[in-house]
């Protein structure tokens, strides 16, 4: 009977334990959110381009809409007319270094390992009020990728890592929007 008891207590100490940490605000990073209910389509503008890079505007733009469909939350209309949020922006810089070079053989001295550094100014915002939901100014992401030194295989490889790190810079930024930071 005594054994009985303390099990039940131990259910009830469980079962408030969990009632309490659900409402304390935890969610796993990426599916919370600080942005108002009401907001539920958003328009993403194309992105202004100030860099010497071709396209980079219009690959970022196109990863920052597929990452807001991803979220399921928001559905992405094709004019700001119909949005309740807009998302904006301009990337002010767009720069690759090399970050590791081959040491031996006929490929010495070459790059093996680029670092691309994207920063942009980015605004999310009301489209009835034009109130500012989330800002940042020089907003830096950084992301390296290989390249194959052989002389063979050796090619730019730029395009297609700008195409990665494009979806890797809308991720961040999304989760950065919707948790506010």
């Amino acid at each position: 009977m005594r054994a009985r008891s303390l099990q039940r207590r131990a259910y009830v100490l469980l079962a408030l334990a969990a009632a309490g940490l659900a409402g304390c605000g935890y969610a796993l990073v990426g599916r919370g959110t600080s942005l108002p209910e009401d907001i539920r389509t958003i328009y993403v503008q194309t992105l202004a381009n100030r860099t010497a890079r071709a396209q980079v505007d219009q690959i970022l733009t196109q990863a920052i809409i597929d990452e807001f469909v991803t979220r399921r939350r928001f559905e992405v209309v094709r004019s700001q007319i119909e949005a309740d949020a807009v998302m904006s922006g301009t990337v002010m810089a767009f720069n690759t270094r090399p970050v590791t070079f081959a040491r031996e053989g006929s490929t010495s001295g070459r790059a093996t390992e680029y670092e691309i550094i994207i920063t942009a100014n980015m605004e999310f915002r009301r489209t009835d009020s034009g109130d500012v939901l989330w800002r940042q100014s020089q907003y830096q992401f950084r992301e390296s990728y290989q390249v194959d030194v052989s002389e063979i295989e050796y090619f730019d490889r730029q395009d297609q890592a700008l195409e990665e790190v494009a979806g890797k810079f809308a991720e961040t930024l999304v989760i950065d929007v919707l948790e506010g930071f």
